[in-house]
């Protein structure tokens, strides 16, 4: 039975990511409701100290060359454009970067091949709902692009000062 509990605790920790949440599970353990049976945790202090810590590493900060620092990490972008007609697809895409570029400055843009297709990727976006807010409004502004669009996990990078 002891183990069960310890066992249980551990699964806890795993889920719980600060120690207030840790502190919500443990009273909601120990709190009697009616019709039903008593729990009592007894907690050793090696566990209340694994408890509290966060789970992942932090990110690494990089600095780019204009000074700012950011978190290179996995996240989303738009893709807006891909194409693989050799003679045509790099100025389409070049085109459409510019006017997503003056419509939505705070995203960054970037062209690249990746045979055999011409690829426009907008933005940076640490979850998939950042990016989905942000293709929506594209797909109201330019519904002539709304089919092209798509989300796709890419290497980003995240302000630090986000």
């Amino acid at each position: 039975m002891r183990t069960i509990l310890i066992i249980t605790l551990l699964l806890f920790a795993s889920i719980a990511q600060s120690v207030g949440q840790r502190r919500e599970i443990l009273n909601e353990l120990n709190s009697t409701a009616r019709g039903g049976g008593r729990v009592t945790v007894y907690e050793d202090e090696n566990i209340r100290h694994v408890l509290g810590r966060p789970m992942a590493p932090p990110r690494p900060v990089t600095i780019g060359a204009d000074g700012s620092a950011f978190h290179e990490m996995q996240g989303f972008k738009i893709q807006a454009f891909a194409g693989n007609e050799q003679r045509t697809s790099r100025a389409q895409a070049e085109q459409r970067e510019s006017v997503i570029k003056n419509a939505f400055p705070e995203h960054e843009t970037r062209v690249f091949f990746q045979s055999p297709f011409w690829r426009l990727r907008v933005g940076n976006f640490e979850t998939r709902d950042e990016a989905e807010e942000a293709m929506h409004e594209m797909r109201r502004r330019f519904p002539a692009f709304g089919r092209e669009l798509s989300i796709v996990q890419d290497d980003v990078r995240i302000p630090v000062n986000r």
